[in-house]
């Protein structure tokens, strides 16, 4: 009777708070609160589009490294160039960014869009790498920027260069090294809306299991 659907509902949510990672299904919907998701790539990815994509399906909260790196921007009265520039010399930039993806992550319940938030996000979930040619990389840097693409093409090998250098040297970590990663998938291989329904069913999957376990314990 409605007694014994009520009482089950209460099972539920007791289950669903007292999971940490507070995903169960009530009323065979899948709720994800608690979930740490990283997407991570290099620059023309799609990382961005596919992070914020997946926030708003599965209502987490999106915390992008780039965001951050914009916020320093206006802080310090410099165009992101000038940033970029700047932090080849003074590395607390990077550290500064990186600190924040971390802490974010700590408080879970979110989807971290960055290039280093697969090696920064102790705590995560899943790491997800977004790849794609260079070329069809630099064909979406340059529409996206409105740039010639020769110029694209020079930007994104000078910058990743640089980047690689950076990072090497800051935290000993090689971004080309993916074995972190639990999925790697490339864009350009299907449309976005199928892409997106991939990484979301993985996603499920992924998290249904961890929670399984979790109260099987």
């Amino acid at each position: 009777g409605s007694a014994q659907r009520s009482y089950k509902l209460r099972s539920e949510l007791l289950k669903l708070s007292l999971n940490p990672l507070n995903i169960t299904k009530i009323a065979g919907l899948t709720i994800f609160r608690g979930l740490t998701i990283v997407i991570s790539g290099p620059h023309g990815s799609g990382k961005t589009t596919y992070a914020r994509a997946i926030a708003e399906k599965l209502g987490l909260r999106l915390i992008s490294a780039g965001d951050f790196f914009r916020e320093i921007a206006r802080e310090k009265g410099l165009t992101l160039e000038e940033l970029s520039k700047l932090a080849k010399r003074d590395e607390t930039i990077d550290r500064r960014i990186d600190g924040r993806i971390k802490h974010e992550a700590e408080k879970g319940s979110v989807v971290l869009d960055g290039h280093l938030a697969g090696w920064m996000a102790g705590k995560a979930d899943i790491r997800i790498h977004l790849r794609a040619p260079e070329a069809i990389r630099a064909r979406r840097i340059a529409k996206r920027d409105s740039i010639p693409l020769e110029e694209a093409r020079d930007l994104l090998k000078r910058i990743e260069r640089e980047e690689i250098e950076r990072w090497k040297r800051l935290y000993g970590i090689d971004v080309r090294d993916l074995s972190i990663y639990d999925l790697v998938l490339n864009t350009d291989l299907l449309p976005i809306e199928v892409n997106i329904q991939i990484l979301l069913s993985t996603i499920e999957k992924v998290a249904e299991q961890k929670s399984e376990k979790w109260r099987s314990r």
